[in-house]
């Protein structure tokens, strides 16, 4: 993939019928409405083969993202996933939990490689047109050049672009990759274990509320008590 063109715009012209069958999911979704104070989240997930548990568990819960953030005035999110051969997909931003938990459940995990780069590429280049406020990724492990990585994770902390970077298990390097990501970009690392899903539950809204309010609304659920808010409060 060109570092120019972001990974919607690729995806538009992508051939190929499961693409295609991708793509009708995607234009059937709400689109967000982009009113004043709404946050814009970027909810990318690893797609790969081993990521098939969490997969599952990020579709039962994300629709808790939504929920948390409402009173905030909302938060338009997009999904974005990798996996197989070089496949990196982006829906459009959507202003409602239903519309990503059905699209999810039509994608399936598929062996290949990871690409973190494409997602932080595509973060990046999304921002330039319209703010972010964070990235959320999920993923168990990092098969990419750190330095690279690094590099477009500094651009994405010059443009204000936090990325909340949660793992699933142990792996070394990807707990490196991952907390230094979270690093450049002024934001913040998490691990979680796929066996208690309160934890990445708990996280992803956290994460979600930091999008959608601010440091302000992470700073009143740490003093709620909310131990995830204090954790990533804790980073940033």
């Amino acid at each position: 993939m060109s570092d120019k063109p972001n990974i919607a715009q690729q995806a538009r012209t992508a051939p190929g019928g499961a693409v295609d069958a991708f793509l009708k999911e995607v234009r059937d979704l709400a689109p967000a409405r982009g009113g004043e104070g709404r946050g814009r989240l970027v909810f990318a997930l690893d797609a790969t083969m081993s990521r098939r548990p969490t997969w599952d568990l990020a579709q039962s819960i994300q629709g808790e993202m939504f929920a948390t953030t409402a009173a905030q005035g909302g938060l338009d999110v997009q999904l974005v996933y990798f996996r197989g051969l070089s496949e990196c997909r982006a829906s459009r931003f959507v202003s409602g939990g239903q519309g990503l938990g059905a699209l999810m459940s039509k994608i399936d995990c598929r062996a290949g490689h990871t690409q973190i780069g494409k997602v932080l590429r595509h973060a990046r280049d999304e921002t330039r047109i319209r703010p972010v406020g964070a990235l959320i990724f999920i993923g168990d492990a990092m098969e990419e050049s750190i330095d690279d990585l690094g590099a477009v994770a500094g651009e994405l902390g010059l443009l204000g672009v936090k990325t909340f970077m949660f793992q699933e298990g142990s792996n070394s390097l990807a707990q490196c990759a991952f907390r230094e990501i979270a690093r450049l970009t002024g934001g913040a690392y998490a691990a979680f274990d796929a066996s208690a899903p309160r934890r990445l539950a708990e996280l992803l809204k956290a994460a979600a509320a930091y999008a959608a309010g601010g440091r302000l609304e992470l700073e009143k659920r740490a003093a709620r008590g909310e131990d995830a808010a204090r954790l990533l409060l804790s980073q940033l």
